[in-house]
């Protein structure tokens, strides 16, 4: 499923977030964004997972496992505030529902 979302400068946006779901998503752009994969509840507590920065060229993916059955959330940071366009594969009917 494609989607889109406006993202903000500055600090971890959350795109997906997935209670014990599993998903995978791809990206391309924006240049320069970074995505990564969080695990847990709260800042202290979460752990980063799969982190890895776009070149506007090739796909990145990212894949929601079985450690989401805790809380996990696709995350991404932007140079500059955009509109966003990725992709989004449920590994259940309602993963990608965020």
């Amino acid at each position: 499923m494609i989607k889109t979302r406006f993202v903000e400068v500055g600090a971890w946006r959350t795109l997906e977030a997935f209670w014990g779901r599993k998903a995978r998503a791809v990206f391309r752009r924006p240049a320069r964004a970074q995505i990564k994969v969080r695990y847990g509840n709260g800042w202290r507590l979460g752990t980063d997972s799969q982190e890895q920065t776009l070149d506007g060229l090739h796909a990145k993916e990212l894949q929601v496992g079985s450690a989401s059955l805790l809380y996990a959330r696709i995350q991404m940071m932007v140079p500059r505030s955009t509109e966003v366009t990725y992709e989004c594969y449920p590994g259940s009917p309602d993963a990608c529902v965020a």
